[in-house]
């Protein structure tokens, strides 16, 4: 993967490898809202499934969502041209950033939750194709909310009645 490389040498690992321990407790308190019993120990993350046998999963560096919030700053490159506010701008910005944290979160639970529920293949599956899908229909559905709600110059609102 050409961003995990870049990313390599440019020295983020180790600074992202921070993150990790944090997103793994936020994940353990998600799957805990859904009623699946998981523990959180650094970077490891434990969840059991129905049958009661543990499935230990390891959060890297890689995993935390660092390259959708590259893809989201290269959409806000494009997307945030023209005539806006400053005040437009920063709520934009803090959308996109709330929001793709938000998916990222969400796709780690789903992967862990895959893994309890339905095996080790279904969540590599979903952790290879279905977190890229997450993400391009979140970025999608961002830039529909942000030109529809966010932008108050209707000219360059998304109107389909237009």
């Amino acid at each position: 993967d050409l961003l995990t490389v870049v990313g390599m040498r440019l020295g983020i690992a180790a600074p992202l490898q921070w993150i990790v321990p944090a997103e793994v407790r936020v994940t353990v308190v998600v799957l805990g809202l859904f009623g699946m019993h998981a523990a959180a120990a650094g970077n490891q993350l434990v969840v059991w499934n129905s049958s009661g046998a543990p499935q230990t999963l390891f959060i890297s560096w890689n995993c935390v969502g660092w390259q959708s919030l590259i893809l989201l700053g290269l959409s806000l490159m494009v997307g945030l041209r023209g005539p806006m506010t400053l005040a437009t701008r920063i709520q934009v910005i803090a959308l996109g950033v709330l929001g793709t944290v938000l998916i990222n979160i969400a796709r780690i639970t789903v992967v862990c939750a895959l893994a309890a529920l339905a095996g080790y293949l279904p969540a590599v599956l979903f952790h290879d194709y279905g977190g890229t899908l997450l993400l391009v229909s979140w970025l999608f559905t961002f830039w529909v909310i942000a030109y529809r709600w966010l932008v108050p110059d209707r000219s360059l609102a998304l109107d389909p009645l237009a």
